[in-house]
């Protein structure tokens, strides 16, 4: 077989990453439900042999590989909150929706570019930055990787928060004042 007939199989796979279902107006397990009518189309092109091809090549495949294919975020807090947890949930670092949008409202009120210039931490020359009003050392200890290094970066601010509050009480969750 050339590369050329490769391609589609190729494009399909990167699509699919499950087994090909049997019938075209079955949705393909594992992908979004944006792209689930492309990786039908592109299914559908493909003659019956290469269909075969492509499920015996899937079929060893861990099912689903959500990694491949990352969700979309809204940019608003809402967005931001749930981007933090889907970067934390790939980490192991707790956090519910409702425990960090309780802090970050009692922390900036929901304004990433917040800043406290009138508290101790200021006070000592480092001032709390960011939704969740986290200080320079604290955010590059608790950085978490996969996330912007700027502190005023909504995701990145919000999982050092959580990976900090992780650390020190289990889980933002038990956290219901300045921490």
């Amino acid at each position: 077989m050339n590369f050329r007939k490769l391609i589609p199989l190729t494009l399909l796979a990167a699509v699919a990453v499950v087994p090909v279902a049997a019938n075209a107006q079955t949705p393909i397990a594992g992908v979004p439900q944006q792209l689930q009518q492309q990786a039908l189309q592109l299914q559908n092109q493909l003659p019956l042999a290469q269909q075969n091809q492509l499920q015996q090549f899937l079929q060893p495949m861990p099912q689903p590989l959500p990694q491949l294919i990352p969700p979309v975020f809204a940019n608003n807090l809402d967005g931001w909150i749930r981007n933090a947890q889907y970067v934390m949930s790939q980490r192991g670092i707790p956090g519910s929706y409702e425990g960090i949008h309780r802090n970050i409202m009692r922390e900036s009120g929901g304004n990433p570019r917040a800043i406290n210039l009138s508290d101790s931490n200021a006070a000592r020359g480092i001032p709390s930055k960011g939704l969740m009003q986290v200080i320079d050392p604290t955010f590059r200890a608790y950085h978490v990787d996969g996330t912007s290094w700027d502190i005023y970066d909504p995701v990145a601010n919000i999982s050092a928060a959580c990976n900090y509050a992780a650390h020190r009480y289990g889980t933002i969750d038990r956290v219901f004042s300045a921490y």
